[in-house]
């Protein structure tokens, strides 16, 4: 005959929990929690046959309660209780102040366990391993190690003390006992030295014969990971193959399983991200994805920016890939000459040939990186031609495209693919825009500059204190990129103040005596920044200017740029100028040695011109 299920509930099944509670005759005990069946009401809880003994004075056949015979200070029943009548006793009621004695009980226990000269107790049987497996979540285990329980009842410690913490929180007198690093510690401890150890981890390389070994708690590794917990369902002994990479850092892998916490280098995060998500640890993933994004500015020896956007195409992270494509755009001139460029893709430099608003000094410099990268990694005739097709070549001074013709080696082997680029150039170069105009469409990306660092272009500011007044500056600049208007000089005036007020915010003056002017606070302000030309020409008849602000920033030791603001000519200011800046600290990251170090670059944009038939 079959054993009838065991129904207590777990946190009293569990072998030594009620010897704990140290309950007394005629102290009444109820068990408030809604069963199955109650519709959220409470109802007392049967005992079950296996334990039915101890109630009635004979040893009890439950594995993980030894025999209770009269005198042990209860008889099963309570101050006034009886039995059923199918002969089976009832569970006395159970209040709140005897299940907090009853955890403290507990962990007395737990520590009389660990206890050098602790008395043999017998191993836990299907009930305790039960219990177990309500209490954390997982599945039960034949054969469950001490040291997995000791674990799962210090995390149940910490539930507990969180949920007194929410009970005292309206008490003024309440505190908090907070032990968590001591958890963490002995946590740790288990994993170093193995104690109570149900599982083996054996992580093999290809390039190896040797495989590391770590003795590790199912249970923890089942919390973190569900991978795990499908592994080490029914066996206690895997083997894991691991690339190199990625076996390097097992170890710190398995200490944030053990731990949550876990410290990277630049190199190691991308076999750290793919641990992490090969075995399924989200939190993990997404603190490394967080780190990448936050250190694209770093410095290293080979350059990391480049083989993060490779591997975010691989996984499919698209705000990573954006970010390292931003990064790589507002400071293309630092990656051109790093050792990094000559890994780019073929798709990845395509991408940023694109766009048009790369950091660059001028795109000559753009070519020569480019023609380096053709000649290193010797791609196929088809793909030369089209990265060749991507320079902007009217943006290129004649005189230097006539060099290129002579000295570019590059350009002789692929001349016929650029030939008709080349002949539009020079036609750009040597008629009047609006004359160009007439023949040509303009409103393409080839007569579009670039953010051009070179002084024709633009010019850098640098403001000392830019929390303490209003600034100004004027410069000038070329009218166009093409050699008719290169003498002709375009002249800016540029207005700084760190706290514009707008006019919603403005004080208004009221003849009454009521009306009383509001004070302004200078939180209330926001930086302006505001660009003007000095003066009206013809000649700007067909052109509109396009205005780009870039803010540079120290990071890591280096000034990169960091933000970039753009506004046409419809409008002297940028709306989001320096939104979310705090200049009144020293410490702002937008600030360097409590300086603002901005970059102004101006980009005539050639318009079409509207023919009108007669």
């Amino acid at each position: 005959m079959q054993r009838p299920r065991c129904r207590v509930p777990a946190v009293w099944r569990h072998k030594g929990l009620w010897p704990c509670m140290r309950l007394r005759r005629g102290v009444g005990l109820r068990h408030d929690t809604a069963v199955p069946g109650g519709s959220g009401s409470r109802r007392q809880m049967e005992m079950p046959p296996c334990c039915a003994g101890a109630h009635r004075g004979t040893p009890s056949r439950h594995p993980g309660v030894r025999g209770w015979g009269p005198g042990s200070g209860w008889d099963g029943r309570g101050a006034g209780s009886s039995s059923l009548g199918n002969g089976r006793s009832q569970f006395p009621p159970i209040d709140v102040a005897a299940r907090a004695r009853g955890l403290g009980g507990l962990m007395a226990y737990i520590n009389a366990r660990r206890a050098p000269h602790a008395r043999a107790a017998p191993k836990p049987g299907r009930c305790a391993c039960e219990a177990m497996a309500r209490l954390t979540g997982t599945r039960p285990v034949a054969a469950r190690r001490w040291g997995c329980a000791t674990a799962a009842f210090l995390l149940l410690l910490l539930t507990v003390q969180a949920a007194q913490k929410a009970d005292l929180s309206g008490d003024a007198t309440a505190a908090t006992i907070n032990h968590s690093l001591t958890l963490l510690q002995r946590l740790q401890e288990l994993l170093q030295n193995g104690n109570g150890s149900d599982s083996v981890l054996r992580v093999r390389t290809a390039a190896s014969d040797e495989a590391k070994v770590f003795h590790t708690h199912q249970l923890l590794l089942s919390l973190q990971s569900e991978v795990f917990e499908s592994l080490l369902r029914n066996q206690s002994v895997i083997t894991l193959h691991e690339p190199p990479e990625t076996a390097a850092l097992f170890e710190k892998f398995i200490r944030y399983l053990y731990c949550g916490g876990v410290s990277i280098l630049l190199h190691q995060a991308i076999p750290m991200h793919q641990l992490a998500s090969k075995y399924r640890v989200w939190g993990l993933q997404r603190g490394v994805a967080d780190y990448m994004k936050t250190h694209l500015a770093s410095e290293s020896s080979q350059g990391h920016v480049v083989a993060w956007y490779h591997y975010a195409v691989r996984i499919g992270d698209s705000a990573l890939q954006e970010s390292c494509l931003q990064f790589l755009a507002w400071n293309l001139s630092a990656v051109l000459g790093s050792a990094e460029w000559g890994s780019v893709s073929v798709e990845l430099l395509l991408l940023l040939l694109e766009r048009s608003d790369l950091v660059l000094h001028s795109e000559l410099e753009l070519y020569t990186a480019v023609e380096g990268w053709l000649n290193r990694r010797q791609p196929e005739g088809p793909v030369a031609e089209r990265v060749l097709r991507a320079i902007r070549y009217p943006m290129i001074a004649p005189s230097q495209l006539f060099r290129l013709q002579a000295q570019s080696a590059v350009l002789v082997r692929h001349y016929s693919a650029v030939q008709d680029l080349l002949f539009q150039a020079f036609q750009f170069h040597a008629a009047s825009p609006l004359h160009f105009a007439k023949y040509f469409d303009v409103n393409c990306s080839m007569f579009l500059p670039r953010n051009y660092l070179a002084p024709s272009w633009g010019s850098q500011w640098v403001i000392n204190n830019p929390a303490r007044d209003d600034r100004s500056t004027s410069f000038q600049t070329q009218l166009g990129p093409s050699s008719h208007d290169a003498g002709k000089r375009v002249t800016w005036n540029v207005l700084f103040s760190p706290r514009w007020l707008p006019v919603s915010l403005r004080p208004v003056y009221s003849d009454s005596v009521s009306g009383a002017v509001q004070p302004v606070r200078i939180e209330d302000g926001r930086p302006r920044l505001v660009i003007t030309p000095a003066m009206s020409s013809p000649d700007f008849a067909g052109v509109s200017f396009q205005k780009t602000v870039l803010v540079g920033v120290r990071q890591q030791g280096r000034v990169l740029v960091k933000h970039a603001y753009s506004f046409h000519q419809s409008s002297d200011e940028a709306a989001d100028f320096l939104a979310h800046a705090d200049l009144q600290k020293r410490t702002s990251e937008y600030l360097i040695d409590n300086s603002l170090h901005l970059h102004i670059i101006i980009k005539p944009v050639y318009h079409s011109l509207i023919k009108v038939k007669k």
